[in-house]
């Protein structure tokens, strides 16, 4: 996939999609290796369908683990042209993200704000692809209230002449098994053309609303420690591995029962 020009002159970044999805391979198995497993909240919505309005996904940053467990999610809507933003001195460490849709954003200056609004009105200008966007910026408990989102995601917002916001909380617990639950839920999507003429201190404060809404909803279904809430979109190993897990296995076959290394109970399908 080559260079896409923007309306203005401006680039996007070479595409390549058979690293994009090399990427996504090694990503899922690197999480499914650090991970119990990676839930969909049942309770919240889907993500609108390929073919229609672009999306504008905007998610909280609790953790250095989103952008990996972002390409799990990824494969939801892989049939969408996909771009990330990502902290320009973040890309300059891992430069070989320039090659998969990864969008540096100064977030230091004036400039590099007016430089975000502007690229992400661009890649929203055509139908069928995707913005993902950390809305507050850096990295927060998935608790702390206010968000405190950022200003230049609400004026984005403000500048789309169509297209739907998204918001997806995430959230990271532990509960039965010895690796971490990574549990996501998708929340209500605002479409632009629901809220016509709104300023982008309003579609800030609006995309707040809807990002904090859907994260108490998730941090109440990670205190039930309920997996029946959730679908399982990827799955781990199960046990504590080693002497430990051989010693159950022996004693399992001596009383003549079947080995479930899982602590929680029965084991899971993906």
């Amino acid at each position: 996939m080559g260079t896409d020009r923007l309306t203005g002159g401006a680039d996007l970044p070479r595409r390549w999609l058979w690293l994009f999805r090399l990427f996504r391979w090694y990503a899922r198995r690197y999480v499914r290796r650090h991970f119990h497993a990676v839930r969909l909240s049942k309770s919240g919505r889907t993500f609108p369908p390929a073919g229609s309005e672009p999306l504008l996904i905007v998610l909280n940053h609790p953790a250095w683990w989103d952008p990996m467990v972002c390409m799990v999610l990824s494969r939801l809507i892989a049939d969408r042209d996909q771009f990330a933003a990502i902290d320009a001195g973040a890309l300059e460490r891992y430069p070989a993200f320039r090659n998969m849709g990864f969008i540096p954003v100064d977030t230091k200056t004036l400039r590099g704000a007016a430089a975000f609004v502007r690229t992400g009105t661009t890649i929203l200008s055509q139908p069928g692809r995707v913005y993902w966007v950390t809305a507050q910026g850096r990295f927060t408990d998935a608790r702390e209230r206010p968000l405190g989102i950022s200003a230049g995601v609400g004026h984005l917002a403000a500048r789309l002449a169509s297209g739907v916001v998204v918001p997806l909380a995430i959230e990271y617990a532990f509960w039965t098994e010895r690796t971490p639950e990574a549990l996501v839920r998708v929340g209500e999507p605002l479409r632009v053309s629901d809220h016509p003429g709104r300023s982008g201190k309003e579609w800030a404060a609006l995309i707040e609303a809807a990002m904090t809404a859907n994260l108490d909803s998730l941090n109440a279904e990670t205190m039930s420690r309920d997996p029946a809430k959730f679908a399982a979109l990827l799955v781990g190993k199960v046990g504590v591995g080693g002497p430990y897990d051989w010693c159950r296995r022996v004693l399992a076959w001596v009383r003549g029962k079947k080995f479930e290394p899982a602590h929680g109970g029965g084991g899971e399908q993906a």
